[in-house]
């Protein structure tokens, strides 16, 4: 009998810690009694239990169980059996709800993308997970370019001296009021970035038009003006693809449309070098939260893991009212946050402008927030809107 088979493997309480939560056993009160006995004294001893103790703590609460213990003893038991039938009954299990969620669907009770988002998570879920420690490998731990060498260089000098290469795993923000070259910025460094790799970076757009963002890209990788541009616009793209390898691939979406689970499908597909969110915080799919910075911040904890599944994230946030003609801007400037936001980020670039006369194309860089460095820099630099290039002074 398989389930018994189970039993006697989750009497050490690695596996019991492993398996036993996937496991449910229906229509057999005998060995419904025995998981339930073997439940209770794992919290009760919390370690490796004998045959011999729990054949004594079974059958002291029901003698009929003897027989039942007497069979366990006797069947071998084996890591792949147990692996296999877990992921069996895990299958059933999913199934079963995937059903009744389909037809609350059906009725118009449930919208489609909770389908969608189920469907995702069977594929997500490891059958039989391990725990991986970290290496006490010297080489692992002190082997690594603390300088931060390689990875995705920025154009700007100041930033490649300040922040080093962005890596898989790196996950920052930048940020500031509207208007004040949030997108330039992107345009700037993205095609910069496009030109030293061979997967495609995928910047999901939901602020401005996707014309405009695209025009954008063309001029910051050739470093022309639309206008000359404009003057052989074939000849300037095949250009832009020649630069940036045909890497960049923009995709306008927004509203509901714009579901992280939708989102994971395209970079599963695609395994981006680099992903770019024009603006995070427009991402759905985040549950209900009575509080807006809470909702948020399970967005940004998203983005954060999917960098460290797949590549480097740049997310693009707003600054509050507080920012408004600020040179310097600081974490507490962001909008829509307490600290759930913050908190995520590797990184965070604050990009702050003055209103005074003459300092309309200067923007001042404040990295807020750097756990890759360490170096809080500040950098005045230059926006050539034209050009759509930023351009250390």
């Amino acid at each position: 009998m398989i389930e018994l088979k189970i039993l006697k493997y989750l009497l050490d309480i690695n596996n019991y810690n492993k398996y036993r939560i996937y496991i449910t056993i229906n229509n057999n009160k005998e060995i419904e009694s025995l998981y339930d006995i073997l439940d209770t004294m794992m919290v009760s001893y919390n370690r490796d239990l004998t045959l011999e103790e729990f054949r004594g703590t079974a059958v002291a609460k029901d003698s009929s169980l003897a027989f039942l213990i007497e069979q366990m003893e006797s069947l071998p038991v084996a890591e792949e059996v147990v692996a296999d039938v877990v992921k069996e009954m895990m299958h059933r299990s999913f199934a079963h709800q995937h059903a009744l969620l389909a037809i609350e669907v059906s009725q118009g009770k449930k919208p489609i993308i909770d389908l969608i988002d189920n469907l995702n998570k069977v594929e997500d879920k490891k059958d039989v997970e391990s725990i991986e420690f970290v290496s006490d490998d010297a080489e692992d731990i002190y082997g690594k370019d603390e300088e931060r060498g390689g990875g995705l260089q920025f154009r700007l000098e100041s930033l490649r001296e300040s922040l080093g290469g962005l890596h898989q795993g790196d996950f920052g923000f930048i940020f500031a009021r509207p208007e004040s070259g949030k997108t330039t910025f992107l345009a700037s460094e993205v095609t910069h970035f496009a030109e030293q790799v061979t997967q495609p970076v995928l910047w999901f757009n939901n602020e401005e038009r996707s014309e405009k963002v695209k025009s954008r890209l063309h001029s910051a990788a050739l470093g022309l003006t639309k206008e000359e541009i404009m003057k052989d616009p074939v000849g300037q793209v095949k250009k832009y693809m020649d630069i940036t390898n045909g890497n960049i691939k923009l995709i306008d979406q927004s509203g509901e449309k714009l579901h992280k689970s939708w989102v994971e499908r395209i970079v599963k597909e695609l395994n981006p070098s680099l992903i770019v969110f024009d603006q995070l915080d427009k991402i759905t799919g985040f549950g209900k939260e009575d509080r807006e910075d809470l909702k948020l911040g399970a967005a940004y904890i998203w983005a954060r893991g999917l960098a460290k599944q797949y590549c480097p994230i740049i997310g693009v946030s707003q600054a509050d009212v507080s920012a408004e003609g600020k040179q310097w801007l600081h974490m507490d400037n962001v909008a829509n946050a307490k600290t759930a936001k913050q908190a995520e980020a590797d990184y965070i670039i604050g990009i702050g402008k003055s209103h005074k006369l003459g300092l309309e194309h200067i923007r001042y860089l404040h990295l807020s927030k750097n756990k890759l460095t360490g170096n809080h820099a500040k950098m005045e630099v230059i926006i050539d809107a034209p050009t759509a290039r930023y351009e250390d002074i």
